[in-house]
Order: C-alpha cells, then structure tokens, then sequence
C-alpha cells in the first residue's frame, strides 16, 4: 500500500463516526473542535490576486480547535484519494496554483541552493510534484530526489532510505492526516537530518468568531489542514522534533542540534 493511501485510509477510518455538526476531534491534540465557518468548495487561492472562481453551491465546514488553534475541513478529509485526484488535483489545477508547475520550484530550489550549497547533503524533496525543484538540484551537483505520493504511487517510503534534508514546500495544509504525514517525514530522517518546509501560520487571521476570508483557507486548492503556532509546535513536539520557525510560512524541524552543514539557516 502506498504511503498517501495509508494517510488517506487512516484518516477516513477515523471519521467512519462522526461527532456530530457542532463538534469534532482536532487532529492535533485531540481536544474537542467546533465549527468554525463554511466557504464554498470554489475559493482557491488565486482570490489573493483576484482571480475568482464561479461558486460551485457546495459548501465546505472548517473546524477551529479551541485549545491549539488547529483548522481543518473534516468531510473532505474524509474523501478518497480518487476523490482528491479527480475533483482536486484534476487538470484545472493548474488555474487555482499556477505557480505550481514552475515558478514555485524554481525559487525554492534557488533557497535551497543559496543556503546549502557546497554541503555534501542528500536530499529528498517530499510532495515534489513532476520533480522539478530536485532536477534543477541534481543539475547543481547535489545528491537529490523527489518522492510525491500521487506521482510516485508505485514507490514505498520505506524503500527510500534516509536523508540529511528533507524538504516539504506547501505540503502540510494539503494533507489529511498530519500525524501520519509526520510518521513519513521522521522515518525519512537520518538521526542528525533537518526537515525544511512552508506550510502559512494562521495567527492572526482565523479566530472564533471571524468569518473565514483569509486567502490560504481554500478547498479549491485543497488546503484543508491550517496550522497556528501552537499546533504547529504540538504536531513536531508529538514525534521528537524540535521546531523553529524562521518566518511564518518557513520552518525547520530536527532531532539533535543540526550538524554545520544547517548552521546557516538556523542562526
């Protein structure tokens, strides 16, 4: 079984009973959630720049997490991974992320390259898509791969080894099952590796009480796992990682203090 169908399948048995429509149980740190607000399954985050969708009448409920901060949509958490490919991640998605293809990739591989470059590192670019970012890596001398659960179904996370960098860039909202997420990202990582990855802090723009507008909470683009500070932190303290979180939308994560190869990016 690959590994997105064991973080799909865990999660949906999960939430085989629901709690009922006023509460449900935060991935997180398990305390009792409530609804938050519904958006229409169309808000993509192209709405930032303008770019507007024709509502779909579908209406999707986020929970807010009382206690941590965590917000997530728990019916589409709920769906199949044929049910995400086929009505999020289907040939319209590139007009709801199209920095997706390229742009993304090739700024991100430019950090990566700045920051690390001389280090004898391998590396692996979790959730990498078509696997641009670690072309252009491998094209600069690094020891690099990608693994994407929906491109590399095929492939066994156990079979890749272990690394000294792992990198997850816009991953962790799209994921329905954090914990297991976690469970892939820690077994990828050699005893002294450092995990790097974006995923937006949500301080500040969701609260008990606000109607949900804020541009990163959008179904459309699948982003249906937002993390604040304190979730974010509770999810990495559950499995042995120490977090910092270098801006609100980057952070690193490591067992042991990393070793000098790291020392850029964390001072």
């Amino acid at each position: 079984m690959s590994s997105l169908s064991l973080l799909f399948g865990s999660l949906a048995r999960s939430f085989r009973k629901p709690l009922g429509n006023s509460a449900s149980a935060c991935p997180v740190c398990r305390d009792q959630a409530g609804l938050l607000d519904s958006v229409d399954f169309n808000k993509s985050c192209e709405e930032a720049r303008g770019v507007h969708l024709p509502p779909s009448g579908e209406s999707v409920a986020y929970y807010l997490c009382g206690r941590c901060g965590f917000c997530f949509a728990p019916d589409l958490k709920a769906w199949s991974m044929d049910e995400f490919e086929r009505r999020i991640y289907n040939d319209g998605y590139r007009e709801i992320d199209p920095d997706y293809v390229q742009v993304r990739p090739e700024n991100n591989a430019e950090l990566l390259h700045t920051l690390f470059s001389g280090s004898a590192v391998r590396h692996l670019d979790y959730g990498g898509g078509p696997g641009l970012l670690s072309r252009i890596l491998t094209s600069l001398s690094w020891d690099s791969r990608s693994y994407d659960p929906f491109v590399d179904k095929d492939v066994r996370i156990d079979a890749l080894g272990t690394f000294d960098l792992v990198t997850a860039f816009e991953v962790f909202e799209h994921v329905p099952n954090v914990d297991a997420l976690f469970a892939d990202l820690t077994k990828l990582l050699r005893p002294d590796g450092m995990l790097v990855f974006s995923t937006l802090l949500s301080d500040g723009e969701i609260a008990r009480g606000k109607p949900l507008t804020w541009w990163y909470a959008s179904p459309r683009n699948g982003h249906i796992s937002l993390f604040s500070a304190d979730s974010l932190r509770i999810e990495t303290e559950k499995h042995d990682l120490e977090l910092r979180s270098l801006s609100e939308n980057l952070h690193a994560a490591f067992r042991t203090v990393p070793p000098p190869w790291a020392n850029r990016l964390i001072r």
